[in-house]
């Protein structure tokens, strides 16, 4: 057996590493590492020197100020309290400690829930909150008592307190009135620039297409429309400096609805499951038909929330075959999109001039502008940083590029030519679910395309980087990374697959369980017209009333283990069931003696009670036979007393 002070130090370690579990795969790689470092170390170093935990406190913060480059938000404040926790570990020296790391410990869990509520994480948390009642348990009689032989005692008295909170949290989580928004804001994580945002330079998502992080799920009602209609929209960008597009606050203000018959006609229907984003923005697939409920559809058919997206949000929408705009322009929309900075990308401007003035009309430039890209233009990844003329140097210098380079330059390219012109940016394709029927949509899948205004059409969609010939696509992410493409997926997909869709039925099931959803139960309960108060006094008094069920039965006296104890009891419940129960004060001598002549069955129960006493209460080795003996005898002598009633 370790030492008091060493034993306090292991479990401490423990108790820490345990309740970062769930926490440590939303961390930094360096950050994980450090934790894990730091527990073992407190696991197996003894305590260091006051100078040596000056010395790595601030060093440790440091290093989280690294992880996260500098910027404080949420994620940063779970990494600090992780590390806080670890470092606690290092001056354990007494039960003080020990309890002061279990109060806390408790936060790592939450702060993790914070950011997932998938099964994973929430299996892990569970794991960690066994660990601090364990912890409570064995330290309950105010010093380190290890179980030894009664870990079975130890983990039947945990799996009561689980068992019994278990009932009250089920109702607390289905019948708890819920809000259909929270009464506060979670803090933004530390890095919320990635992705799609109110701006994009060519070259800038390099990050976000190497990102496999899933961006949101897709069931759609009927078929999924083909790939060349699979085009999620977000962040519409309109305005041009030369280098980077860029949207104003004010293009996600809410648009008047449209008329009744836009909203009538036929379309796409389907539902998302969209992953946290920090952003205020909802993927729609093109066109929106309007915007989905609680949310708001703004003037460019972008649909927005008024706060950024900190939960899973799942939502339903239609789209249009075509786009609802009508076929007029206000003066205002085109002009800015018209807008170019004049002083920049001369070539481009002089060679959309030319080309305009060539074409009959403008199908017809557009056709020729895509004709040169799919003969002169390469898809690839590797391109160099854009100059202060970039749309020139890409467009007669290097002419490779993404889907960036190509919708920046296409759309100056109409706009120089007198078409009005923004760049969309969302995601585009996918990959199905073979086992949900579910689409997936990855921040890889993150696109930028174009929509140009025709007149008698209104706004059309041209993808540009679509127009790129399949011979000239140089790289992938794929290929980029020094690996050769396999032409389809993995062996592991599969694994994966299944994988994803029981965490789609998890967040169908529980994250995805909002006040709308929990209306819906109270409906089909017949309760729809009661008020929340009222359900809140019938919920509270629910669990009061199974509270009180719980106690009681926690208050049974558990059946023991021992078979000769277990017999004894159970002999003694049959004569208490026929009026002739043992009164607390009585030795089992006396109890036999005072039934002495009461039935025929009586000298057998003297006989009993007397070996029972000497097995017990015995100063002598107890032979295991003799154990086993008595224990048949007794419950032979309680089958015989209920055949004698």
């Amino acid at each position: 057996m370790d030492k008091p002070d060493t034993a306090l130090r292991r479990l401490t370690a423990v108790c820490a590493a345990l309740s970062a579990l769930p926490l440590l795969p939303q961390l930094p790689p360096l950050l994980s590492v450090l934790v894990l470092l730091l527990c073992l170390a407190g696991y197996l170093l003894p305590k260091p020197h006051r100078l040596v935990l000056l010395l790595v406190l601030p060093v440790s913060l440091a290093m989280v100020l690294l992880a996260y480059h500098g910027r404080f938000g949420r994620d940063t404040a779970a990494g600090m309290l992780a590390l806080m926790m670890a470092l606690k570990c290092l001056e354990t020296t007494g039960l003080r400690d020990l309890r002061a790391l279990l109060g806390f410990a408790l936060f790592l869990p939450f702060a993790a829930l914070l950011n997932d509520q998938g099964p994973l994480t929430l299996m892990l948390a569970l794991l960690g909150m066994l660990t601090w009642l364990f912890a409570l348990q064995i330290t309950s009689t105010g010093s380190l008592d290890w179980p030894r032989g009664r870990w079975r005692q130890l983990a039947s008295g945990i799996g009561r307190q689980v068992l019994m909170a278990l009932p009250l949290a089920a109702a607390l989580f289905w019948l708890f009135p819920r809000i259909a928004t929270p009464l506060w804001g979670l803090p933004g994580l530390s890095d919320t620039g990635a992705g799609l945002g109110d701006s994009m330079r060519p070259g800038q998502w390099l990050d976000t297409l190497a990102d496999d992080r899933i961006a949101f799920r897709v069931n759609f009602d009927g078929p999924a429309p083909p790939p060349e209609q699979r085009y999620w929209r977000g962040p519409v960008l309109w305005d041009f400096d030369g280098l980077e597009w860029r949207r104003t606050r004010q293009d996600s203000a809410p648009a008047p609805a449209l008329d009744g018959n836009a909203q009538a006609a036929g379309g796409i229907s389907y539902s998302v499951s969209l992953e946290p984003t920090e952003k205020r923005y909802l993927p729609v697939l093109d066109w929106p038909a309007a915007a989905p409920d609680g949310y708001s559809l703004s003037a460019d058919n972008g649909a927005w929330s008024d706060k950024p997206i900190q939960r899973l949000t799942q939502y339903r929408a239609r789209a249009l075959p075509s786009s609802p705009d009508g076929k007029r322009l206000d003066a205002a929309s085109r002009q800015r999109a018209l807008a170019f900075p004049r002083g920049f990308n001369p070539r481009t401007q002089a060679l959309a001039r030319q080309w305009r003035a060539e074409a009959d009309d403008e199908r017809a430039y557009i056709e020729r502008v895509l004709a040169w890209i799919r003969r002169d233009f390469a898809y690839t990844l590797d391109t160099p940083e854009p100059g202060i003329n970039g749309v020139d140097e890409f467009l007669f210098g290097y002419r490779r590029g993404f889907c960036q380079h190509f919708s920046s330059s296409f759309a100056l390219m109409m706009r120089a030519a007198g078409i009005p012109s923004r760049v969309v940016t969302g995601y585009a394709g996918g990959y199905r679910n073979p086992y949900g029927g579910y689409w997936l949509l990855y921040r890889r899948d993150a696109h930028a395309w174009n929509e140009v205004w025709l007149e008698g059409e209104g706004w059309v969609r041209v993808d540009p980087t679509a127009a790129v010939a399949p011979e000239n696509v140089l790289d992938t992410l794929t290929t980029a990374a020094g690996e050769q493409p396999t032409g389809g997926r993995d062996a592991l997909s599969p694994l994966l697959d299944v994988g994803d869709f029981l965490r789609t039925r998890w967040n169908d099931w529980m994250v995805g369980f909002n006040a709308a959803r929990q209306m819906q139960l109270f409906r089909a309960m017949g309760l729809a017209e009661v008020q929340r108060w009222q359900m809140l006094l019938v919920l509270m008094t629910l669990a009061a009333l199974l509270s009180y069920a719980l106690f009681l039965l926690a208050r049974r006296v558990p059946e023991p283990s021992d078979p000769l104890e277990k017999a004894w009891r159970r002999l003694l419940a049959r004569l208490q069931r026929i009026g002739l129960g043992k009164r607390r004060h009585e030795t089992a001598p006396d109890y036999a003696a005072r039934l002495t002549g009461r039935a025929a069955w009586s000298p057998a129960l003297t006989d009993a009670a007397r070996r029972y006493t000497a097995l017990r209460y015995g100063q002598t080795p107890v032979d295991a036979r003799d154990v086993r003996a008595l224990a048949d005898n007794l419950r032979a002598l309680a089958r015989r007393i209920r055949r004698a009633r």
